[in-house]
């Protein structure tokens, strides 16, 4: 509830300085501004309407309830990032007028200049989130190469094809997540890693919906980590029906992949988060890796990048991890970066490399914006050398 109150007071700040800009100063006609003034209300109600019933009720009638407050979140987001920079282009105006005595000359009276600024912002937003919505459904293959020193030989091109905050729920579902499934299977992969937040929703409502996942197929498995999400959505209930699916859950172990002549060890922790949800619960990386031997490859399943501060001095050659969605709508990225030390794709992290997914899906708005989603094909190289994204 503490949540919800803090979120809806800083949302609720975003719509007042968006309506004060678009709507109080343009200082509209009287049915205009009355017409205005009350959907701006209404769409601020919209949101903690999707953000609380639509994980309570059950499809289609969830997905009712979440489209319009969740795209509206998103196109808040974007109207006040294009006020903002209106804003700040008639503060450069200004002051480069008053600076040098001269400046752009713009016709009309004061007011009707405030209303053309309106109307550039508007539409400005208007049509940013009109792509994003457009892109918030398209989803991408991502080839990533990958070289690891004590990778054998005989694996040297092997692929691991990671899924990552697919985020099935109130407006993602079973229609969206085949046509992954099949595009994955395309790619006739050795390993698929999920690595966490796959739901937003109990079995109960959402089994019907990842049923799919069942016709994955890879070499030498299918593997999950927990996400945060999955904990707001019944983890032990969660990973006992991923069991069914023919999907291994990996909550603070390993496993080898590959033969007894050529292998790596593929571990994978509970996300972070989970500590906060009782004894026993949350990441363990101790307990993973304990007892293995040094000298073999270790790829590392966690939900979070800052995940990495632990697993580089453990010795983990590679950390494959999402939750951060590449900031998902530009430019959110730039607050994501505060809290994770790799905001999208590989980056080297002393001497372990980590890759973050930009996420299969999407939370929240269905909107993407600058971070496409992805299918992530990683590509093991058995060689040392500078990471590349060819």
């Amino acid at each position: 509830m503490r949540f919800l109150l803090t979120a809806m007071s800083v949302i609720g700040a975003a719509h007042l300085y968006v309506w004060w800009r678009l709507v109080h100063d343009a200082d509209w006609p009287a049915p205009w501004f009355a017409l205005a003034s009350a959907f701006f209300f209404c769409a601020w109600l919209s949101i903690p309407l999707a953000l609380n019933w639509s994980r309570r009720l059950a499809p289609p009638w969830a997905t009712v309830v979440a489209w319009p407050g969740y795209a509206w979140l998103g196109s808040i987001f974007l109207l006040w990032v294009s006020v903002l920079a209106v804003d700040l282009v008639r503060a450069a105006l200004a002051v480069s007028s008053w600076a040098f005595g001269a400046g752009p000359a713009l016709a009309g009276t004061e007011l009707e200049q405030t209303r053309a600024w309106a109307q550039a912002a508007a539409l400005l937003g208007g049509a940013v989130a009109l792509v994003a919505l457009v892109l918030g459904r398209r989803v991408i293959v991502r080839r990533v190469s990958v070289p690891l020193g004590k990778l054998p030989p005989e694996l040297d091109g092997t692929t691991i094809v990671q899924l990552s905050d697919v985020h099935v729920g109130p407006t993602i579902g079973k229609r969206f997540l085949s046509r992954v499934v099949e595009r994955v299977n395309a790619l006739e992969p050795d390993v698929i890693a999920i690595t966490g937040d796959l739901v937003d929703g109990s079995v109960l409502r959402l089994a019907p919906h990842v049923a799919p996942l069942a016709r994955l197929r890879a070499r030498h498995g299918v593997y999950f980590v927990t996400g945060n999400h999955e904990y707001y959505a019944g983890v032990e209930e969660w990973c006992a029906h991923l069991a069914t699916l023919g999907v291994r859950v990996l909550r603070n172990e390993r496993v080898s992949i590959g033969d007894a002549g050529a292998s790596y060890e593929l571990a994978g922790i509970d996300d972070l988060a989970g500590r906060h949800f009782g004894p026993g619960q949350g990441a363990d990386l101790g307990r993973a890796l304990a007892g293995r031997d040094p000298e073999r490859e270790v790829v590392l399943l966690a939900h979070q990048p800052r995940a990495v501060a632990e697993a580089e001095p453990a010795g983990v050659g590679l950390q494959i991890s999402g939750h951060t969605h590449g900031g998902q709508i530009w430019p959110f990225n730039f607050l994501v970066r505060l809290q994770q030390p790799v905001t999208s794709g590989l980056a080297r992290v002393g001497r372990s490399l980590l890759y973050v997914s930009n996420g299969t899906g999407y939370w929240g708005p269905p909107m993407r914006l600058g971070s496409p989603a992805e299918i992530t094909q990683l590509v093991l190289l058995a060689r040392p050398g500078p990471a590349a994204v060819p």
